[in-house]
């Protein structure tokens, strides 16, 4: 696929029109964040659903390992698989799926059966995750991608703090078999979603050929390339800051600070913010920087707010104040990263916009997984052992970025 022209955004794409844009950016954010909601939102429920399948807290908490392996395998298989029968087939067979392994969730007589099922939700929600950043790459050109990814990560920034709200006023009322019978009826509104306002982005005569073999062997060829590799290494590197992040920050705060869950929830929700400021204020700033420029300034923000957590802690000691500041600066600051690695590596791929979508998603949750339990192994005295996982991992993630400037073609 040859790249847009990026001379004329308003003649280049037909989603210049505000409501049709609109309906499409709603659409596509509501499959992105579908995952994250799955991911999260029946988490005050563990306790519960861990008594009513008569297994433990390893057992219950299983289930979120279960879902994530098949996020990663669903995109590696997904997006691949976009590129050669096009987007609105997985789209609409991914949403549909997933709430069908929804509802086994939600009928789950044995923890054995929610964890085969949240397999199944995780690999059938991938699609989302994987292909709407191939259609976003289809439709708008090298001008625009800037724009509409500012606005999807701003709208996904939110999806964490809401999930476990949601969740959580679910549940006052309901038992938390209802949370999967909610994300039932989540995925048939985003089928009916995609078959109504999301086009055919990826035409045939743009598909690739030979089979479900061709397009996965696709993933080598953009694994070739190191204009697209180093991007993807970024994104990869980057998110695993982030999962140590959420896997430490509600047990620094309550735990070691001592705040109350509403208290820690408020920390968490006003990061979330930051986040999303970050992501809005990208769309702005491509307007005089380049997003490899923006890629490198935002990672070397928040390695600053990681490594200064850090330095704090061993020296004199951090207190909650300056650790939540400096936290806000790391995950704002991410919010910048997110949508620049992502602007960069879709638009450089253009050839196999899906398979490089699945490279994208796949390395940022897979070294994500690695990252999460590195925070608790190291000791739960101080901040210290989230700090030191987050500042490696994003001084990693900043040499990508610069990588990534160089591998600039």
């Amino acid at each position: 696929m040859t790249t847009r022209s990026a001379a004329s955004p308003e003649a280049a794409s037909p989603y210049a029109v505000k409501p049709k844009r609109l309906r499409l950016l709603l659409v596509l954010a509501g499959l992105s964040g579908v995952s994250p909601l799955a991911t999260d939102m029946y988490v005050p429920a563990l306790p519960d659903l861990a008594r009513s399948l008569a297994t433990d807290a390893s057992g219950a908490q299983l289930s979120l390992t279960s879902f994530l392996v098949g996020i990663i395998a669903g995109q590696l298989a997904l997006g691949p698989l976009s590129d050669a029968v096009g987007r609105r087939p997985v789209l609409i067979g991914g949403s549909l799926l997933f709430a069908g392994f929804s509802v086994v969730c939600a009928a789950a007589p044995t923890v054995a059966v929610l964890n085969s099922a949240r397999v199944g939700q995780g690999v059938a929600g991938a699609a989302g995750i994987v292909v709407s950043r191939a259609v976003v790459t289809d439709l708008f050109d090298d001008r625009e991608l800037p724009s509409v990814f500012s606005r999807l990560g701003a709208i996904g920034a939110m999806a964490p703090v809401l999930a476990p709200l949601a969740g959580g006023a679910l549940l006052l009322v309901v038992p938390w078999r209802y949370v999967f019978a909610v994300l039932a009826l989540m995925g048939i509104l985003l089928a009916v979603g995609v078959w109504r306002w999301v086009p055919e982005s990826h035409p045939p005569d743009a598909r690739l050929t030979g089979g479900l073999a061709t397009s996965l062997r696709a993933i080598g060829r953009v694994t070739a390339q190191p204009a697209v590799v180093t991007p993807v290494l970024a994104l990869a590197c980057g998110g695993a800051a982030v999962f140590a992040y959420i896997a430490g920050t509600t047990f620094v705060f309550q735990d070691i600070y001592h705040l109350s869950p509403a208290l820690s929830s408020l920390v968490y929700g006003v990061n979330a913010i930051g986040n999303m400021s970050g992501s809005l204020a990208y769309g702005r700033l491509t307007r005089r920087r380049s997003p490899e420029a923006l890629l490198i300034i935002s990672g070397i923000l928040a390695t600053a707010g990681a490594a200064a957590l850090l330095l704090i802690q061993a020296t004199t000691g951090s207190s909650m104040p300056l650790t939540w500041l400096c936290l806000l600066i790391s995950i704002s600051a991410f919010g910048l990263f997110f949508p620049a690695v992502i602007t960069i590596a879709q638009s450089r791929g253009r050839a196999a916009p899906g398979a490089t979508s699945a490279l994208l998603g796949s390395g940022q949750f897979l070294l994500g997984a690695a990252a999460s339990p590195l925070v608790g192994l190291f000791g739960a005295q101080s901040p210290a052992p989230m700090a030191a996982v987050m500042a490696t991992c994003l001084t990693l993630g900043t040499l990508a970025a610069i990588a990534t400037r160089r591998t600039h073609s």
